[in-house]
């Protein structure tokens, strides 16, 4: 009699799992789908800009819009998860989304834009963490090999590959289906989550007790605190008044929510994870791998653009080296997260990164493809070996119940590490490119003889034209020390990026190799 029962305990308990599986993959679909979007439109900006009559100036917030609003949810999902349930809260999220993304595709003017940008980066905001938070409470330990690289593979491929899929789709269609791309993935989604997902129950009694004021607080501090980030290298920080005005906003709330968050009865965000070590540390880590993820993303394609006159197909070509090395190294990763000291892993991965980087310190105006391969590979590698174990050593040893909260948290923190990360990089390269301006406008003077030989050779270059050719080959000259100095800039910048990952080599032991697990499926 056991005998049968256990032979219809185990069909039942296989059937059980594998649909958790299932509906597992089908929201880590729709996580990856959210954070492909922060930067699906980077390389198709100038499209959009075209299409909606836009300035230079608007057409930037349709990235900064979704960026501002996305940090404001992501921290918000632990509660609205733990009060709606899983199931609800990523539905609504992704049919938010989705929405929104045909809103987005149908738009006729850059305000529409903006609003429909900042709506979707809300309402998908919610299924980043929920992801995460599901990985690590539902799975048991013998899981984690196969469900951490996973999470962590979509994390950081996504906004890797979006200016690739976005160039592809602008080129070969318009940009219409930046949007337009996600409206059947996300009806999928919605129904497979809706009918499949049941880890857990809602605690509706929580939302009686929502602090409204929080939320408030939180929003005008970590809404002001990215909008500082975005627009400041680019206006001068706190000599615009917009800025100023936002930073000060921005201090003001941020000192109301953290006074919040230590007096209300059921805080918008609870902090009490920070109070483990290896999640603390390892936020630190997340917030450092957004600089480098989010920055390089950003970089590659500047350079790509501004010094090599690549279109956003090409760039994306190029950028989808960074993306295959990620993909095949992330089961590496997984195999090899229970053999080897997570420690000595994430020490890899930033020696890896690191050592990228300085290759594109010796950079020149002549780099494409071939030179920025290696470079590429190791900044794929070095991302995802120190992201899986940095994921698990942070979120897997929690308790169940601040899974949640925590996972909120250690996305926001990877999010304002890229936002940071971005205002730095803009803020050293135009300060290093004035720099180096200046410093070569002192080398290349009449008093110069090699100078004033090669302006002379381009001067009979250009005399067979029959126009201006002694003003045509200044302006050429001009030009080309504009670009040098630009290049030289490019070089200083992942020089600062190198000693950063460098020194987190360093910072690694200060993580404790975790003994056993907090979370895990079988509580």
């Amino acid at each position: 009699m056991s005998d049968t029962a256990t032979m219809g305990t185990a069909p039942r308990a296989a059937s059980t799992e594998g649909r958790r599986m299932f509906a597992f993959l089908c929201m880590v679909f729709g996580m990856f789908m959210a954070i492909l979007d922060i930067q699906i439109v980077s390389a198709s900006l100038a499209e959009i800009q075209a299409g909606l009559a836009a300035s230079s100036d608007e057409i930037s917030w349709v990235q900064t819009s979704y960026l501002i609003a996305e940090v404001v949810m992501i921290p918000l999902s632990g509660f609205l998860s733990r009060a709606l349930s899983t199931r609800w809260l990523f539905v609504a999220s992704a049919a938010g989304f989705t929405l929104m993304s045909f809103m987005c595709a149908t738009a006729t003017s850059i305000n529409q834009m903006i609003v429909y940008r900042a709506l979707q980066g809300f309402l998908g905001g919610g299924m980043i963490p929920t992801v995460f938070a599901a990985a690590y409470s539902i799975f048991p330990r013998e899981k984690q090999p196969i469900v951490a690289p996973l999470i962590g593979l979509v994390a950081t491929l996504a906004p890797t590959i979006g200016p690739t899929i976005g160039g592809y789709l602008t080129d070969l269609f318009s940009w219409h289906w930046l949007f337009l791309v996600n409206i059947v993935p996300g009806i999928f989604v919605i129904i497979a989550t809706a009918t499949l997902v049941d880890f857990d129950e809602p605690d509706l009694a929580l939302l009686d007790r929502f602090d409204w004021w929080g939320l408030l607080f939180m929003a005008g501090f970590l809404g002001s605190l990215e909008f500082v980030l975005e627009e400041g290298p680019t206006n001068d920080w706190f000599e615009d008044e917009a800025i100023s005005f936002f930073a000060i906003v921005g201090t003001v709330s941020a000192v109301a929510f953290f006074a919040r968050v230590l007096m209300a009865r059921e805080p918008v965000v609870d902090l009490r994870a920070f109070a483990n070590r290896n999640f603390s540390v390892g936020s630190a880590f997340s917030f450092v791998v957004g600089i480098g993820l989010y920055g390089l993303t950003y970089l590659y394609p500047l350079y790509l653009a501004r010094v090599r006159g690549y279109s956003a197909l090409m760039i994306g070509e190029t950028m989808f080296v960074s993306g295959l090395a990620m993909f095949l190294c992330a089961p590496i990763a997984g195999r090899l997260m229970g053999k080897v000291d997570p420690r000595v892993m994430i020490a890899f991965g930033f020696g890896a990164f690191a050592l990228g980087t300085w290759q594109v310190t010796g950079l020149t105006k002549d780099w494409d493809f071939w030179e920025l391969l290696w470079p590429q590979i190791l900044r794929g590698v070095g991302i995802m070996m120190a992201m899986i174990p940095i994921n698990n050593i942070s979120l897997g040893t929690l308790p169940p119940a601040q899974l949640k909260n925590a996972s909120g948290l250690f996305n926001l923190m990877r999010n304002l590490g890229g936002a940071v990360g971005l205002a730095l990089i803009n803020t050293v390269l135009n300060d290093r490119w004035d720099l180096h301006l200046a410093r070569l406008h002192e080398n290349v003077q009449w008093a110069s003889a090699v100078a004033v030989e090669r302006l002379d050779a381009m001067t009979r270059s250009l005399s067979m034209l029959g126009s201006d050719a002694d003003a045509a080959a200044l302006k050429k000259m001009a030009g080309q020390v504009r670009i040098q100095a630009e290049v030289m800039a490019f070089s200083d910048v992942f020089l600062v990026l190198t000693v950063l990952f460098v020194a987190l080599l360093f910072a690694s032991p200060l993580l404790r190799r975790p003994v056993n697990k907090g979370a895990g499926g079988g509580h």
